[in-house]
């Protein structure tokens, strides 16, 4: 089974969180979805999310996006999930471009290492 992990805040899902989603789905046989606790979110955005944790969690569930859908780390950076979870592959977003240098930065220092892709922008259909 190749796991993939994926990480959001998935505030107000919409199509371009549904694309990230489906494709990150294609690329193994089990996605698990980290969702980013509000608090979190503050610390990184400098703002809360205009839905709680639990309705974007419940977002995620209803449209059956993922396998498991996983509330993230409460301490920006500790990685907890990653060591809960051990993926075999991590997708990103086109935008999660400090959270991949985070990643990377984590993994110098572990003897195992997850595979780290980003995907493409999602652009509608006209």
């Amino acid at each position: 089974m190749l796991k993939v992990m994926v990480f959001g805040v998935f505030d107000g899902l919409h199509d371009g969180h549904q694309f990230f989603l489906r494709e990150a789905k294609k690329q193994g046989s089990y996605l698990i979805a980290v969702v980013t606790p509000d608090h979190i979110v503050q610390e990184i955005k400098g703002r809360i999310p205009k839905e709680n944790l639990e309705k974007r969690i419940s977002s995620i569930k209803k449209e059956n996006l993922a396998d498991k859908v996983a509330i993230g780390d409460s301490v920006l950076r500790s990685w907890q999930v990653l060591e809960s979870y051990r993926p075999d592959l991590i997708v990103l977003g086109y935008d999660q471009t400090d959270l991949k240098k985070s990643l990377e930065e984590y993994f110098l220092n572990h003897s195992w290492q997850p595979e780290i892709k980003s995907l493409a922008i999602f652009k509608k259909e006209a």
